[in-house]
């Protein structure tokens, strides 16, 4: 499939999805203007933000939102696993409600999976204890921040984000919610 084109058939699918009659109807529950919608139609610009969302909030397949192949058909709940959802907010995490996502979006090993959304990003998490690089939610003093971690000999670990990076013993900060995923949105 080319995702650089195929934006016109598939917001057409994504109004049918949803069950409006206009584009204008899908602008407005989206929340994105007019113009916005036009550019991606007109440029045949393929809206992958806009079809994850309609399938999470519709059960719509995948493959029919993005081919048109297959059936529009509701997914199935046994192929759907509710999770708790989470907003990280100056360092808190804050319940913002439950999510529906489809099983074949996540890894197929997870342990009390939950979701952090962060600005435009939603992070899949699992709660590990066996330490491994990678990007893991962690707590610094209380405050929760999304960074990258790696193990160093004698049990220390360096923690870093795009514009700090430190080193600290394994024990100083809190380190067991591993980020397994990241469902990316454009604006």
């Amino acid at each position: 499939m080319d995702f650089n084109s195929g934006g016109k058939k598939a917001i057409e699918r994504l109004v049918e999805a949803y069950g409006f009659s206009t584009r204008q109807a899908l602008c407005d529950h989206l929340g994105v203007s007019k113009s916005t919608m036009a550019t991606r139609y007109m440029r045949d610009i393929f809206p992958a933000d806009w079809v994850i969302r309609c399938s999470l909030e519709t059960g719509v397949s995948l493959e029919w939102l993005t081919s048109g192949k297959g059936v529009l058909n509701q997914i199935s709940t046994t192929e759907l696993i509710t999770l708790d959802s989470f907003d990280l907010h100056d360092g808190e995490l804050i319940n913002i409600q439950q999510r529906s996502i489809s099983r074949e979006l996540l890894p197929e090993i997870l342990n009390q999976p939950y979701i952090v959304n962060d600005n435009y990003e939603s992070y899949i998490i699992s709660k590990e204890y066996n330490l491994v690089d990678g990007l893991w939610l962690i707590s610094i003093d209380g405050q929760f921040s999304l960074r990258s971690v790696y193990k160093l000999p004698n049990n220390r670990i360096r923690v870093e984000n795009e514009k700090y990076s430190f080193e600290c013993g394994a024990a100083d900060i809190e380190i067991n919610n591993h980020i397994k995923g990241i469902i990316k949105r454009r604006v």
